[in-house]
C-alpha cells in the first residue's frame, strides 16, 4: 500500500532542513510530481543510489517503481548542505549524490540500506548531514536574512530586502544566485505559492480582507493579487490549475498526502492577525517526534544557524 509521511527534522537540523520523508509505494508504480519549494532535496531510495534534486522553477514528474521506499530530506532556501559547485548549475537537475559528493554519498546509501529499519535509516542520513553542516565553512548569513524577508507575509520588494541586508540588487542576486539557485524575484514567486499551500493544506480559513472566501480568499492572503493570479503562477509552477491540484479541496492536495510537518515553518512565519492552525500547533508539540541531538548547526561566527524562508515541499 503506498504511503507518504513527514516528520520535523532532528532539533539539530530544524534551521536548515524543512522536512524529513518516508515515501513507500505499493505494488503499483507510483507517479509523483515534484513541486518548486525553494530549497534542494536528497532522496535516498533504500537499496539504491541517493540521488539530488536541485532547486525547481517548474513542476518535474518521477515514475516511483513499484516495492520502494524512499527516504528524503527537503532543504529550505539557502539551507542546502555544503556542495562543491554553485546551485544555480543544478537548478531543474536530478543527478547522482555521488556526482557531487563522492564516495560518501555510495556509503551514506549502503549504510542506510544496512539500517533495518526506516527510522533507522532516518537517523542515519540526519548523522550524515549534521557531520557535513558541522564541516562547512559558513553559511550565507545575509542570503539567509533575505530569504525570511521574501516570505509571503512580507511583500518587500527585491530593492527594499537589498537594502535590508546591505547589499546592491546586484549582488543580492548573484549571492542568490550561488547560495539559493534561485533569483531573488523567482524565490519570492515560489515562497508565496508555498505560502499559499501551507494556508491551503492548514484548512485554514480565508482573513476576508476583500470579501473572498475559499481559494481566491487564501490567495489574497497568500500575498497574490486576485484567484486569477494564483491561476497563472499554479499554472507555471505545477502544471496544474489550484482546484486540480487541491482536488477541489483546499484541505488536502489531490495526492492525499499530509505535508504539514513541512508547512510548519511556513505558518509560524506568518502576521500575529493570522493565528496558526490547531493542526501545526499539535504537530509542535507532538511528544512522539524523535529528538536529536542538543548540538545546531552554526555559522561560521558561532551562532546558530538560520533559515527563516520558511519551511514548506
Amino acid at each position: 500500500m503506498e504511503s507518504y509521511v513527514e516528520r520535523p527534522p532532528t532539533p539539530a537540523l530544524a534551521r536548515v532542513v524543512r522536512t524529513i520523508w518516508i515515501h513507500r509505494t505499493g505494488d503499483a508504480p507510483y507517479v509523483q510530481r515534484h513541486l518548486p519549494t525553494g530549497g534542494v532535496e536528497i532522496h535516498v531510495p533504500l537499496g539504491g543510489q541517493p540521488r539530488l534534486m536541485g532547486p525547481l522553477t517548474g513542476p518535474r514528474l518521477e515514475v516511483i517503481p513499484p516495492h520502494t521506499t524512499i527516504v528524503g530530506a527537503r532543504f529550505l532556501p539557502a539551507g542546502a548542505p555544503p556542495l562543491p559547485v554553485m546551485l544555480d548549475e543544478l537548478v531543474d537537475e536530478n543527478v547522482g549524490l555521488s556526482e557531487v559528493w563522492g564516495g560518501s554519498a555510495e556509503r551514506l546509501g549502503e549504510a542506510m540500506a544496512l539500517s533495518g529499519r526506516d527510522e533507522r535509516a532516518v537517523a542515519v542520513l540526519e548523522a550524515f548531514l549534521l557531520g557535513e553542516f558541522r564541516a562547512a565553512e559558513r553559511i550565507d548569513r545575509a542570503i539567509r536574512e533575505a530569504v525570511s524577508a521574501l516570505m509571503p507575509w512580507r511583500p518587500h520588494d527585491v530593492g527594499a530586502v537589498a537594502a535590508h541586508v546591505a547589499l546592491s540588487e546586484s549582488q543580492l542576486r548573484r549571492r542568490s544566485l550561488h547560495t539559493v539557485g534561485l533569483s531573488p524575484k523567482v524565490l519570492q514567486r515560489t515562497l508565496r505559492f508555498q505560502g499559499f499551500l501551507a494556508l491551503a493544506q492548514a484548512g485554514v480559513a480565508a482573513s476576508g480582507r476583500r470579501g473572498s472566501d475559499g481559494i481566491a480568499g487564501i490567495a489574497v492572503d497568500a500575498g497574490y493579487a486576485d484567484q486569477a493570479h494564483l491561476n497563472r503562477e499554479c499554472l507555471r509552477l505545477t502544471g496544474l490549475t489550484p482546484s486540480r491540484l487541491l482536488h477541489g479541496d483546499v484541505e488536502r492536495c489531490a495526492c492525499g498526502h499530509d505535508h504539514s510537518a513541512s508547512y510548519l515553518p511556513f505558518l509560524a512565519s506568518r502576521s500575529p492577525g493570522l493565528p496558526p492552525a490547531p493542526e501545526l500547533l499539535r504537530i509542535r508539540h507532538d511528544p512522539e517526534v524523535v529528538d536529536g541531538p542538543d548540538d545546531a548547526v552554526r555559522d561560521n561566527d558561532g551562532e546558530d544557524a538560520s533559515v527563516t524562508g520558511g519551511d514548506e515541499s
